[in-house]
């Protein structure tokens, strides 16, 4: 029963351990996994020798199998090649820092929602100033291999909101989620096709400031949108904005 198999195949694929492998992926190649994959396959999951995972990085996703263990290091066997990358939309995220929780929650759920690029911008009303990047990395890795995704999405250092608006690519465009904003049709907005990114833009807890809104609606490429009638907490925002601008790019 093909119908069977194919299911048995899924359930198969989506329990097994998926890990991010960065350095080069081809069949019959046996190396290792970093120290801490190590530990977590050997003694949080509890591998044994000849048990599969799969691997993936942006050439696409292979089974690979465990075999052997060697002091802090578990060496794997790369089997066939299951999975290529496909084309995805291109969405990024620029985001005013917010508190540790809150943004920990947001980049996890934007990662699985599919954002490519994450930009953390500094506004006159930013409550937080700092950005731990080598940390969000982990949760993006880690919010990539748990939903099943391969591509692993960037995050770039911290800029100002000018800065951001000055060096935004021509070709893209920026959803501003804007408080202010009455009336927008998303759809309308989405489907004309364009070679540059889109951009979803989140402001401070405390909003932009007056003039910071004038030159985000000033630009060109900005097209503003109402998320709810209620204030929405940041990280609120941007799943919500994330949410749409992926279901209308899919249609």
């Amino acid at each position: 029963n093909i119908i069977n198999k194919d299911a048995n195949n899924f359930f198969f694929m989506s329990s097994k351990i998926r890990l991010y492998f960065s350095n080069k992926i081809q069949s019959e190649l046996i190396t290792h996994l970093t120290k801490d994959q190590s530990h977590y396959v050997k003694d949080v999951m509890r591998l044994k020798v000849g048990d599969l995972l799969s691997i993936f990085n942006d050439q696409g996703e292979w089974n690979a199998k465990i075999e052997n263990y060697e002091k802090n290091k578990a060496n794997i066997k790369i089997l066939e090649k299951v999975r290529n990358m496909k084309n995805e939309n291109n969405i990024w995220l620029a985001f005013s820092p917010i508190r540790q929780n809150p943004l920990n929650f947001m980049i996890q759920k934007t990662t699985e929602l599919g954002i490519q690029k994450f930009i953390p911008i500094i506004c006159e009303r930013s409550m937080v100033k700092d950005v731990n990047i080598e940390r969000i990395k982990k949760i993006i890795i880690e919010s990539s291999e748990q939903s099943n995704r391969i591509s692993i999405p960037n995050i770039t250092k911290k800029e100002s909101l000018i800065n951001f608006l000055n060096l935004f690519p021509k070709k893209g465009r920026i959803i501003f989620c804007d408080i202010n904003c009455k009336k927008s049709n998303l759809k309308n907005i989405l489907s004309k096709k364009i070679e540059g990114p889109t951009c979803v833009l989140i402001g401070p807890e405390g909003d932009f400031s007056e003039n910071e809104r004038q030159s985000i609606i000033d630009l060109n490429q900005t097209f503003s949108i109402s998320l709810a009638s209620n204030i929405l907490r940041a990280e609120t925002a941007a799943i919500a904005a994330v949410t749409l601008v992926n279901f209308q790019l899919n249609l």
